[in-house]
């Protein structure tokens, strides 16, 4: 007798910065899966936060047109037929998620339908077992999704609530690195609201508490938006404006190494629940002065960031370095999934060995096949399809865990 296959929904879009991200990330996912073992259920949510299915949510990912379909047309992103902002995966490979029957088309899903609730013809009779939330930045990557998952006692992929939301906050973060001992280089936060209402006051304290070059960033953001490095005292403001027009909350850091030394960005992926394992460590070298949206998405041939993996380091920085990210996943409460971000600045007279700092971590790191997270894990010998296998165990472990806590006190 045939095993009955996991039925997975697989979320992307989103109304984060970083859509068009989580669409590519969603296609690879959607590529590699093992369809002998899962039901695929793709689910799409446009910009606007409308929520798609089947064929709604195959041309999001496409950008194709029910009636031509390879042709862009000049209109809104949230109409499915005509999906603009997908067509960043035309550069890829072909995707096919295979056509939803008739019944199906117009249907909305139940997240968690009782089969002996359901019409029998309906393609959403059965509830899902796992969801795959391959959303990036806000709305997704920061607890909100979370908690409507965990509403519906659904199993779903990565960190819960807390972890989700603790670690897309960088205040936040970084208070529960300090906590668990985590090496960070100095840092402010200030609010929009005292910004705006006295700026030459929180210069002065930023310049008292901090040297530059500084990086100037909104707390609550991914893929480095609204990101500024800031060289000296005329490029403060507007930094500090940008990052305001992103969140309520800016986060000014002191740049690793000062001015003229130039820190290396290494990285590391996270696997597990309650004893997660660390990948090899990555470098990246950036196509700019730093890692920014730009240099992470837009720059091709010779300007392009490159990724090394795994980085050179001797054995000792490895496993101090890998040591350090699994602390930082601990110290988020962090579960399935996570990249942990590091600075290092080279050794110099008055420290002989490199010092290291945690820069961040990300919940839901990019996750096409050619992106850090998955390469890192490719490179630790657990290959893209097997990663998925792994994180949808991982849902699945969580979720019967969680079966054992008592809500009330029946």
């Amino acid at each position: 007798m045939a095993k009955k296959k996991l039925r997975i929904g697989v979320l992307f879009g989103g109304r984060s910065g970083e859509h068009e991200v989580s669409l590519l990330s969603a296609a690879s996912i959607l590529k590699a899966i093992d369809r002998r073992k899962y039901e695929i259920v793709p689910i799409g949510i446009s910009r606007q936060g409308r929520w798609l299915m089947d064929g709604e949510a195959q041309r999001l990912l496409t950008g194709e047109t029910s009636s031509a379909r390879k042709q862009l047309a000049p209109v809104p992103e949230d109409d499915p037929e005509f999906a603009i902002s997908a067509a960043v995966l035309r550069s890829g490979e072909p995707l096919h998620i295979p056509p939803p029957t008739v019944a199906a088309r117009h249907q909305t899903v139940d997240l968690h339908a009782s089969a002996e609730l359901a019409e029998p013809s309906s393609p959403f009779a059965k509830s899902l077992d796992v969801i795959f939330p391959v959303l990036h930045g806000t709305f997704g990557e920061d607890g909100t999704i979370q908690g409507l998952l965990e509403l519906a006692d659904l199993a779903y992929v990565g960190s819960g609530v807390l972890g989700s939301a603790t670690a897309m906050d960088k205040d936040v973060m970084k208070r529960l690195f300090a906590a668990a001992g985590l090496p960070q280089t100095p840092y402010r936060t200030i609010l929009r609201s005292e910004w705006r209402a006295d700026p030459l006051h929180w210069r002065k304290a930023i310049e008292r508490a901090l040297a530059y070059p500084l990086f100037v960033k909104p707390a609550n953001l991914g893929s480095s938006v609204g990101i500024s490095k800031v060289h000296d005292r005329a490029e403060l403001a507007p930094a500090m404006e940008l990052a305001a027009s992103f969140d309520r909350k800016i986060v000014v850091e002191q740049g690793v190494g000062g001015p003229a030394v130039k820190p290396r960005e290494l990285e590391v992926a996270v696997l597990g629940n309650d004893k997660p394992e660390a990948s090899v460590v990555g470098e990246i070298i950036p196509g700019k002065e730093f890692y920014d949206y730009e240099a992470k998405y837009k720059l091709t041939g010779a300007a392009a960031s490159r990724a090394i993996i795994p980085a050179k380091l001797s054995a000792t920085l490895q496993r101090r370095i890998r040591e350090m990210a699994v602390a930082a996943f601990r110290a988020c409460d962090c579960a399935g999934l996570a990249r942990v971000d590091f600075l290092m600045e080279p050794a110099a007279v008055k420290f002989k060995q490199p010092r290291i700092f945690v820069n961040e971590i990300n919940t839901m790191p990019g996750f096409t096949s050619i992106s850090m997270y998955p390469k890192l894990w490719a490179a630790s010998g657990v290959p893209y399809r097997q990663l998925i296998d792994r994180l949808i165990a991982l849902a699945q472990e969580r979720h019967a865990e969680k079966q054992e806590t008592a809500f009330n006190l029946e």
